[in-house]
């Protein structure tokens, strides 16, 4: 069985198998002065960024600014790999990390697809450790289609 979702691998739809996505995104955004300054000291490239009034698809703008990064993972990976997998990157950085929360907004956006509106998650406890390290709160994303 897969450890991150409570049905088993074989399971199929009647059109067949039900598809699976995850990922795991830090996310740091507000007031940003410098952004090649986070990825300097993560030692991270992100693979998103944004300034402050730069236009989103549609006709609105960004509040804020953004840094963001998410391991080059496969989605169907089960959701503990993504996260372990993010938190073995940026865990050499967590004072660096609990010291930007003092004048920006860091979190980890967990995303979870699945087109199966029977499915759940099963995220292992050894999984968990990111959060009451950065102190920050443990939010999925869900998505079902």
């Amino acid at each position: 069985m897969d450890t991150s979702s409570a049905l088993p691998d074989n399971l199929e739809s009647n059109e067949g198998a039900y598809y699976f996505a995850y990922s795991a995104t830090l996310r740091i955004f507000g007031d940003l002065p410098n952004l090649d300054e986070i990825s300097t000291a993560l030692r991270l490239q992100p693979t998103h960024t944004h300034r402050k009034g730069d236009r989103k698809r549609g006709s609105t703008s960004f509040p804020h600014d953004m840094w963001s990064f998410t391991p080059p993972l496969g989605k169907s990976e089960p959701l503990g790999k993504h996260i372990d997998t993010l938190w073995g990157l940026i865990k050499p950085h967590q004072h660096y990390l609990l010291e930007l929360k003092k004048s920006a907004t860091v979190d980890v956006f967990l995303g979870y697809r699945s087109d199966c509106e029977t499915a759940g998650i099963e995220v292992p406890h050894t999984s968990l450790e990111m959060f009451l390290e950065l102190e920050i709160p443990f939010g999925i994303s869900i998505v079902v289609a």
